[in-house]
Protein backbone atom coordinates (compact mmCIF):
# COMPACT_ATOMS: atom_id res chain seq x y z
CA UNK A 1 0.00 0.00 0.00
CA UNK A 2 1.26 3.75 -0.72
CA UNK A 3 1.96 5.57 2.62
CA UNK A 4 3.57 8.64 0.60
CA UNK A 5 3.78 10.48 -2.70
CA UNK A 6 6.21 13.13 -3.64
CA UNK A 7 6.92 14.78 -6.83
CA UNK A 8 9.41 16.64 -7.61
CA UNK A 9 8.66 19.35 -10.45
CA UNK A 10 9.81 22.67 -12.33
CA UNK A 11 7.02 25.37 -13.61
CA UNK A 12 7.60 24.69 -17.08
CA UNK A 13 7.77 21.42 -17.09
CA UNK A 14 5.25 19.54 -19.07
CA UNK A 15 5.40 15.91 -18.04
CA UNK A 16 5.33 17.20 -14.45
CA UNK A 17 1.80 18.64 -15.01
CA UNK A 18 0.63 15.26 -17.05
CA UNK A 19 2.21 12.93 -13.61
CA UNK A 20 -0.12 15.25 -10.99
CA UNK A 21 -2.87 15.21 -13.56
CA UNK A 22 -2.83 11.53 -13.77
CA UNK A 23 -2.45 11.22 -10.10
CA UNK A 24 -5.40 13.47 -9.77
CA UNK A 25 -7.40 11.50 -11.83
CA UNK A 26 -6.41 8.03 -9.89
CA UNK A 27 -7.46 10.34 -6.30
CA UNK A 28 -3.62 10.10 -4.74
CA UNK A 29 -2.29 12.45 -2.61
CA UNK A 30 0.55 14.04 -3.42
CA UNK A 31 3.40 16.16 -1.66
CA UNK A 32 4.81 18.58 -4.72
CA UNK A 33 8.48 20.21 -4.59
CA UNK A 34 8.61 22.93 -7.09
CA UNK A 35 12.51 23.16 -7.57
CA UNK A 36 11.88 26.32 -8.95
CA UNK A 37 10.31 27.39 -5.63
CA UNK A 38 12.96 25.39 -3.38
CA UNK A 39 16.36 25.46 -5.49
CA UNK A 40 17.66 24.06 -2.33
CA UNK A 41 16.20 20.71 -2.73
CA UNK A 42 17.26 20.36 -6.54
CA UNK A 43 20.51 18.13 -4.82
CA UNK A 44 18.12 16.24 -2.68
CA UNK A 45 16.01 15.10 -6.19
CA UNK A 46 19.13 13.94 -8.04
CA UNK A 47 20.43 11.93 -4.67
CA UNK A 48 17.01 10.10 -5.04
CA UNK A 49 17.00 9.11 -9.11
CA UNK A 50 20.04 9.82 -10.22
CA UNK A 51 19.17 12.14 -12.65
CA UNK A 52 19.34 15.65 -13.54
CA UNK A 53 15.48 16.04 -14.77
CA UNK A 54 11.73 16.39 -13.61
CA UNK A 55 9.18 14.97 -12.79
CA UNK A 56 10.87 12.37 -9.87
CA UNK A 57 8.16 11.00 -8.25
CA UNK A 58 8.47 9.12 -5.40
CA UNK A 59 5.94 6.47 -4.03
CA UNK A 60 7.11 5.53 -0.10
CA UNK A 61 5.18 2.14 0.52
CA UNK A 62 3.62 1.62 3.92
CA UNK A 63 6.78 -0.71 4.95
CA UNK A 64 9.13 2.36 4.15
CA UNK A 65 10.43 1.14 0.67
CA UNK A 66 10.36 3.12 -1.86
CA UNK A 67 9.76 3.19 -5.60
CA UNK A 68 11.40 6.33 -7.93
CA UNK A 69 9.99 6.90 -11.27
CA UNK A 70 11.47 10.04 -13.61
CA UNK A 71 9.83 11.15 -15.97
CA UNK A 72 5.77 10.56 -17.52
CA UNK A 73 6.51 6.37 -16.95
CA UNK A 74 3.19 5.20 -16.95
CA UNK A 75 4.89 1.65 -17.40
CA UNK A 76 6.36 2.19 -14.05
CA UNK A 77 3.81 4.92 -11.72
CA UNK A 78 1.00 2.71 -12.45
CA UNK A 79 2.01 -0.64 -11.07
CA UNK A 80 3.57 1.63 -7.84
CA UNK A 81 0.31 2.93 -6.81
CA UNK A 82 -0.82 -0.10 -6.48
Amino acid sequence: MVKSITIFTTDTCGYCQMVKNYLKAKGKNYEEVNLDHEPHRRDEAHKISGALTVPVTVVTKTDDSQEIIVGYNLAKLAPALN
